[in-house]
C-alpha cells in the first residue's frame, strides 16, 4: 500500500514540476504582441468556373496587396488577378469585389470607419482584361456597386445616390435631398445598420434597368451627442440620430429608379414601420421586400412588380414574441424560394413556390439550422449548417429539396463552417474545437470527401505546447428546470482537496452563445492566465440564449435581465456547493449585455457574489435603441415595469461586494450615459465602487495600449478582491 501511495505522490509532484516549467500566458502576449493569433484565409472568393478561388494577400515587406488565384484541386497559386504594385497611385487596397462576370474588380482604398459596419473610402474599378483602372470619385464614398452589364457604378455620397457611367465617364446625381441627420438615400441609418446588420440600401435588378432603394427621413428622430476629446485645445462633438426605446424612428420608404429616364417612383407597401430587407428576384421586374411592424412580431414578404409598381403579399410570419430577420431568402430559377423559420419551435428550412404557397418543410427535428449555404439545382442539394450533433457543435449537411437523402459532410466534432465553390463542386471547411485551432480543408460537396488540407495552424499548436494551458471541460448543469450548457477551466495543477475562487463569465443576450466547442478567442487566453494563478473560470449559457429552440430563447420576452440573472445566481450557488469551490470568493464579469448582467448579479445576488466587473454595460433599457430593445421588451410606454424592475441603478442600495465599472466615452452603441447614471445612483446610495473611463473609445474599447491597460486593470481588480 505504501508503494502505491508513494507512486501517486511521485506522479503528482512530477506533474507539478512539469507544469511549473511551462510558461504562463501574459497580458502583453494577448493584447500587445498578438502572440496567439491564428492564420486564416483572407477574403476568399469562389470564381464562376467552380474550380478556382481568389484570396487577398498582403506583402508586408513591400506593403502591397494582390488578389491571387488558386486551384481548388491542387491548392496551387495559378495566377494573379491584380497587384497594387502594378497600379499607378495605389500603394495597396484593403478589400475587393468582383463584378458578376468577373471582368471587373472593385478595389477599396483609404477606408475610414463610420460605425460598426459602415465606412467611406476611395474606390477604383479595375478592368481585368485591359488592366486599366478608373477612380470612381475624388470623394470618399459609400457602397459602390457595379451594374450587371459593368457599364455603370452606383454609390452614395453625403446621403445621396450617384451613378458613374464608365463608358461616357460622366457622373449623374440621382437624389438631391440627402442631408446629414435628416434625409438618407441608399444607405441605412444608425439603428438599421446596428440591428438589421446591413448598410447598402439599394440594389440593381438583373439587367441594370432599375435600382430599388430605401429613403430614411430622420427629421423626427431625437439626436444624441458625444464629446470627443482628441488632442486639441477644445473638444469636438459627434451628433447623430439615435432612436432610444419608445422614441421616434426614421420614416422609411421604398423607391424605384428607372435608370434610363432617371424617373423615381415611390412604392406603396402599406406604410410599413420597418423595411429590413429588399432583394431582386431572378425575374428582372420582380423585387422582394420584407416589412415588419414595430413590435417585430409580424413579418411580411411582398413581391413588387417594377413595371407597374403593383404589390402582392407572398408570405406572412407571426410570433408571440418576435420574428428574426435573416439573409436566408434564396430565389430559385423560377422564383420559387427557400425560407427559414422557427414556426415549429426550431429554426428550419422551408420551400415555397413563386406564389408564396408552402411546398415542403425541408428540415425537421429538435435542433437548429444555424446557416443556410445555398441550393445546387443540378443535383437537387441544399447545403446547411446545424446543431444536429449537439447545441455546442456545428456540422455541415446536404439534403434534397424534398427533405430526403440527408448526408453529414463533416466528420470532426466541433465548429464546422463551409465556403462553397460557385457551382457547388467543392467546399472549404473551416474547423476548430476547444482543443484544435482553425483548420482549413478542401472537400467534395457531394460526398464530403476530404481532398486535402489547406492550412492547419500547426505552428500555433506547437507553440502552445510550452504554455500552461488547461482544457475546457464541457458539461451541463441543472438550473431552474433546465440543463444549461457549461464550460469550466481549472488550474493545471488542480487539487480537489483545495478550495479555489470561482470567476464566472457570461454574455446572456437573446439568442447568443458563449458555451461552444470552438478554438480559443483572446479572452480564453486571459482565462488560461487566471487559471494558472489559481482561479476556476466558468461560463454558463442560461435561459434566453440561443440554439436550444424557440421557447428556451424567447422565455425572457418583456423581462430582459430577470430569468437570465436568476440563472447566473443559481449557477453560482450550485457551484459553491462543490467541495473545491470557496463559496466566499465568487466573482462575475461581462461586457455590454454581459455588463448589464454582472451588475444585476452583484446587486440581486449580493449574498452570492463578492465581486463583479461590468464593461460598457446597459444600465437601463430605456437608454438603448428601438429595434433591439423593443424586439424583446416592447416600448417603455407599454412595459414600464419590465424596463425598471431590472434596471440596476434603481436599486444601488443592494450593493455589498466590490464592483468595477468601465466604459468608453465615445461609445456610439451603449452610451456612456448608462455608466454615468449608475455612478450617480451609487454615489447617492453612498456605496463604494471602482470605475474607469477610456476617452473617445467606442463600444470595443481598443486602440494602441487600451486593451492591455483595460485587462491589466481588470486582472488587478480580480487579484485584489477575489
Amino acid at each position: 500500500m505504501k508503494k502505491i501511495v508513494l507512486l501517486f505522490l511521485f506522479i503528482c509532484s512530477t506533474n507539478i514540476v512539469i507544469n511549473a516549467q511551462k510558461k504562463q500566458v501574459t497580458l502583453e502576449e494577448i493584447w500587445k504582441e498578438g502572440a496567439f493569433n491564428t492564420e486564416r484565409l483572407d477574403v476568399l472568393r469562389s470564381l464562376n468556373n467552380g474550380t478556382q478561388y481568389t484570396v487577398l494577400n498582403f506583402d508586408r515587406n513591400s506593403r502591397t496587396t494582390s488578389v491571387d488565384t488558386y486551384d481548388y484541386e491542387t491548392l496551387n497559386k495559378v495566377g494573379t488577378v491584380v497587384n497594387s504594385k502594378d497600379l499607378s497611385g495605389i500603394q495597396f487596397f484593403t478589400s475587393y469585389e468582383f463584378s458578376a462576370d468577373e471582368s471587373k474588380v472593385l478595389l477599396a482604398t483609404e477606408s475610414e470607419a463610420i460605425f460598426r459596419r459602415s465606412s467611406v473610402g476611395i474606390y477604383y474599378v479595375y478592368d481585368v482584361k485591359s488592366k486599366s483602372v478608373v477612380k470612381i470619385s475624388e470623394n470618399k464614398i459609400q457602397e459602390p456597386t457595379l451594374s450587371p452589364d459593368n457599364k455603370k457604378v452606383a454609390y452614395v455620397f453625403e446621403n445621396n445616390i450617384y451613378i458613374l457611367d464608365l463608358e461616357k465617364n460622366t457622373t449623374t446625381q440621382i437624389t438631391t435631398d440627402g442631408v446629414k441627420n435628416k434625409i438618407i438615400n441608399g444607405v441605412t441609418d444608425w439603428v438599421y445598420e446596428e440591428e438589421f446588420t446591413f448598410v447598402r440600401a439599394f440594389d440593381w435588378n438583373s439587367d441594370g434597368s432599375k435600382i430599388a432603394f430605401l429613403r430614411f427621413d430622420e427629421t423626427e428622430v431625437p439626436e444624441f451627442s458625444m464629446d470627443m476629446y482628441g488632442t486639441g485645445l477644445y473638444q469636438t462633438q459627434e451628433v447623430f440620430k439615435y432612436p432610444k426605446a419608445g422614441e421616434n424612428n426614421a420614416i422609411v420608404t421604398l423607391h424605384m429608379l428607372d435608370v434610363k429616364s432617371k424617373v423615381i417612383s415611390k412604392i406603396d407597401i402599406n406604410s410599413p414601420y420597418y423595411i429590413p430587407r429588399i432583394k431582386w428576384m431572378n425575374n428582372k421586374n420582380m423585387l422582394s421586400v420584407q416589412t415588419i411592424n414595430r413590435h417585430q412580431d409580424n413579418l411580411k414578404l411582398y413581391a413588387v412588380n417594377a413595371k407597374n409598381n403593383k404589390v402582392s403579399l407572398l408570405l406572412e410570419e407571426k410570433d408571440k414574441a418576435y420574428v428574426d430577420v435573416t439573409d436566408n431568402l434564396t430565389f430559385l430559377e423560377n422564383d420559387s424560394f427557400i425560407w427559414t423559420s422557427e414556426k415549429d419551435g426550431y429554426n428550419h428550412i422551408y420551400l415555397y413556390n413563386e406564389d408564396g404557397d408552402l411546398m415542403n418543410q425541408i428540415t425537421k427535428g429538435d435542433w437548429e439550422v444555424t446557416s443556410y449555404y445555398g441550393y445546387d439545382q443540378n443535383e437537387d442539394k441544399i447545403y446547411y449548417q446545424s446543431t444536429e450533433n449537439g447545441s455546442i457543435n456545428r456540422a455541415i449537411y446536404s439534403i434534397s429539396s424534398g427533405g430526403d437523402d440527408k448526408l453529414l459532410l463533416t466528420k470532426k466534432e466541433g465548429q464546422n463552417s463551409a465556403d462553397f465553390s460557385t457551382n457547388f463542386t467543392y467546399f472549404i471547411n473551416t474547423f476548430s474545437s476547444a482543443t484544435t485551432p482553425p483548420e482549413y480543408t478542401l472537400h467534395k460537396a457531394l460526398t464530403g470527401e476530404k481532398v486535402k488540407t489547406i492550412l492547419n495552424n500547426s505552428v500555433l499548436t506547437k507553440k502552445l505546447e510550452s504554455y500552461d494551458i488547461s482544457p475546457k471541460e464541457f458539461s451541463t448543469i441543472a438550473i431552474n428546470g433546465n440543463d444549461l450548457n457549461m464550460w469550466m477551466i481549472k488550474p493545471s495543477d488542480f487539487d480537489a482537496s483545495k478550495k479555489y475562487p470561482l470567476f464566472m463569465f457570461q454574455y446572456s443576450g437573446p439568442g447568443s452563445q458563449q458555451v461552444a466547442n470552438k478554438w480559443m478567442a483572446s479572452n480564453d487566453y486571459w482565462y488560461q492566465m487566471l487559471a494558472s494563478e489559481g482561479y476556476i473560470v466558468v461560463c454558463v449559457d442560461g435561459r434566453g440564449t440561443g440554439f436550444k429552440g424557440r421557447d428556451f430563447k424567447k422565455v425572457t420576452q418583456k423581462e430582459l435581465g430577470k430569468y437570465e440573472v436568476e440563472d447566473q445566481i443559481a449557477v453560482a450557488e450550485e457551484l459553491s456547493k462543490l467541495p473545491f469551490i470557496d463559496e466566499d470568493r465568487t466573482g462575475i464579469w461581462g461586457w455590454s449585455f454581459g455588463g448589464f448582467m454582472s451588475t444585476n448579479c452583484i446587486l440581486k445576488g449580493n449574498d452570492t457574489f463578492e465581486m463583479a466587473i461590468a464593461v460598457a454595460p446597459v444600465t437601463s433599457w430605456r437608454f438603448y435603441d428601438t429595434i433591439y430593445t423593443e424586439r424583446y421588451m416592447q416600448t417603455p410606454q407599454e412595459n414600464a415595469s419590465g424596463y425598471d424592475e431590472n434596471s440596476p441603478f434603481n436599486y444601488p442600495e443592494l450593493l455589498k461586494g466590490r464592483y468595477l465599472l468601465v466604459h468608453g466615452t465615445g461609445d456610439d452603441n451603449v452610451h456612456v450615459q448608462n455608466t454615468m447614471r449608475m455612478v450617480e445612483a451609487l454615489v447617492q446610495a453612498n456605496k463604494p465602487f471602482d470605475w474607469a473611463l477610456y476617452p473617445d473609445k467606442n463600444h470595443g474599447i481598443y486602440g494602441g495600449n487600451t486593451r492591455l491597460h483595460l485587462y491589466t486593470k481588470m486582472t488587478n481588480f480580480i487579484k485584489e478582491n477575489l
